[in-house]
């Protein structure tokens, strides 16, 4: 088993809690006395960074929201001034202002140590070289994966999205070993080998890769793996803590969230904090960011966090799957639904493929969910009564597990959008005036 730092990945958990305390409190005298937002918040509740002597009283430190991040557009909560950074990347800002975040050299350090770290965990090193389709530019993806991947001496193709057949004559023209980019774009690169009569397994060197950038299901994961032979590792991070940050190890059974790097909450809906495997809303706190503070921000995803030792040895926390956000939550006739519902449904019937299409409407006030999914090409028929058989079974269990009516349409396979960044999948047509 290797280790990018064994002694670190491997401290009791005692250690590494009194580890993040310490760094919480420096954190916060750093912040405390350079920040004016994170100053008037520690003393709307009359909170010094000295008093801060448990987990249970830095949880009376107020949230941070993704609102005070806009609101402060562009800089405003930057505690460096512009000579000391080293970069910026600037969120999307589909609801608002963008958010932009700065980033010292240290900054950039730590980063790529935690990708480096969880790159490790699950057997890259400088004999691998990586085909990074993520998107270079202001989206931290491609950047964070391609320099992580140099520092560790990993060979990295830089290849960024989009022009598929450039793509796979890489891939089977170069040794290229592993991938890194979103779940969806990976799915279509299937889709086309398929086509082409490429076998990934036979005709490339491709042997494990790194999904993220958007939610994607453990069904989803098991799909791309038994069709391509790639073994695909979770990846977690946000453009507010750096970019993607988490991975998980060898044996995909959670993302190690490296203690000396973030101290991450879970909260139930009254704002308690949940116990070990519970799932709730994660409230992030940045231990070492330098140019842009993260002190218990709100990042809206829902998963738990244990802290259960890894079957690869290592002790850090481990976040589970993201099951949902707060912000993506659909409101449907009264019932929140959330995508990745309806994703993991879609998951359990092996005629399906993980593409799929939510519609919202409404007629006379009242709500409407229609569901596009694709068949598989192995189970494509001209026998309605089996489609009929097919499309039933999904809205039935869809039903089970939402409690309201979806109606579901099985589509040709290759006939819903592929998406080559962040797949887009609700489309809400209700009107109300």
């Amino acid at each position: 088993m290797a280790y990018w730092n064994k002694e670190l990945e491997t401290k009791p958990k005692e250690e590494l809690q009194k580890m993040q305390l310490g760094l919480l409190r420096n954190e916060l005298r750093t912040m405390y006395d350079s920040s004016k937002f994170i100053h008037d918040k520690m003393k709307s509740v009359g909170l010094l960074p000295e008093d801060i002597d448990s987990f249970e009283r830095f949880r009376k430190v107020p949230f941070m929201k993704k609102t005070d991040l806009r609101d402060n557009y562009p800089d405003n909560l930057f505690v460096k001034p512009y000579h000391e950074l080293v970069r910026l990347h600037v969120s999307s800002g589909t609801t608002g202002n963008p958010i932009v975040v700065g980033y010292t050299q240290n900054d950039l350090d730590n980063w790529a140590e935690s990708l480096d770290r969880g790159m490790t965990s699950f057997g890259m090193s400088k004999d691998d070289i990586l085909q990074n389709f993520h998107g270079y530019g202001l989206f931290t993806g491609g950047l964070g994966v391609h320099y992580a991947a140099e520092k560790m001496g990993v060979t990295v193709l830089p290849i960024s999205t989009g022009n598929t057949e450039r793509q796979i004559k890489m891939m089977q023209d170069l040794p290229i070993t592993s991938f890194a980019g979103t779940p969806s774009y990976m799915f279509h690169i299937a889709d086309i080998c398929d086509q082409k009569g490429i076998d990934i397994r036979r005709d490339t060197k491709v042997r494990y890769a790194i999904a993220g950038g958007e939610p994607w299901s453990e069904s989803m994961r098991q799909k791309l793996q038994e069709r391509t032979g790639i073994k695909v590792h979770n990846c977690y991070g946000a453009s507010e803590f750096y970019g993607p940050m988490f991975l998980e190890c060898n044996e995909q059974d959670g993302l190690h969230v490296w203690a000396d790097l973030a101290y991450v909450e879970v909260l139930d809906r009254n704002g308690d904090q949940c116990a070990d495997g519970e799932r709730g809303e994660l409230v992030v706190t940045m231990l070492k960011k330098e140019a842009f503070p993260l002190i218990r921000y709100k990042i809206g995803d829902i998963s738990s966090l244990t802290w259960e030792k890894c079957g690869c040895g290592r002790t850090h926390p481990r976040l589970m799957r993201i099951s949902g956000r707060t912000d993506d939550m659909l409101i449907v006739r009264g019932v929140n639904v959330f995508p990745s519902q309806i994703e993991g449904v879609i998951g359990e019937f092996a005629f399906l493929t993980p593409f799929y299409r939510i519609t919202l409407t409404n007629e006379n006030f009242m709500d409407s969910m229609t569901i596009d999914v694709e068949i598989g090409e192995d189970s494509l028929t001209e026998d309605t009564v089996s489609i009929d058989r097919m499309t039933r079974s999904v809205e039935s269990r869809l039903k089970d597990v939402l409690n309201i009516k979806a109606v579901v349409h099985l589509t040709l396979p290759g006939s819903l959008e592929r998406f080559e960044g962040k797949s887009c999948h609700v489309k809400d047509l209700r009107r109300y005036d």
